[in-house]
């Protein structure tokens, strides 16, 4: 059986001042790609992962995309994700 997965953390340092996107692919228990909003391009982990990496690291439009999901996905949804980690304390 293989397994694919792709997840996205978002990570709140003081509230929204400081928020950092990651995404990370995953093949087989694996970590092949991961894209860090803070490093801002993919870095490969494996001979797949390093050619896939290279290929979206060329290209201007995903690596902006990318860079956009720090407003577009986390601070947007800040105040849901709020209750379940800031408050929570």
């Amino acid at each position: 059986v293989f397994q694919k997965m792709v997840t996205s953390e978002c990570h709140f340092i003081n509230g929204t001042e400081k928020v950092r996107h990651v995404q990370r692919y995953i093949y087989n228990r694996i970590q092949e790609v991961m894209f860090d909003s803070d490093v801002g391009h993919y870095v490969g982990f494996t001979p797949f992962g390093e050619g896939n990496a290279k290929d979206w690291n060329s290209d201007p439009a995903i690596l902006d995309y990318r860079r956009a999901q720090v407003d577009a996905y986390c601070r947007q949804n800040y105040e849901v994700f709020r209750p379940f980690s800031v408050e929570r304390r």
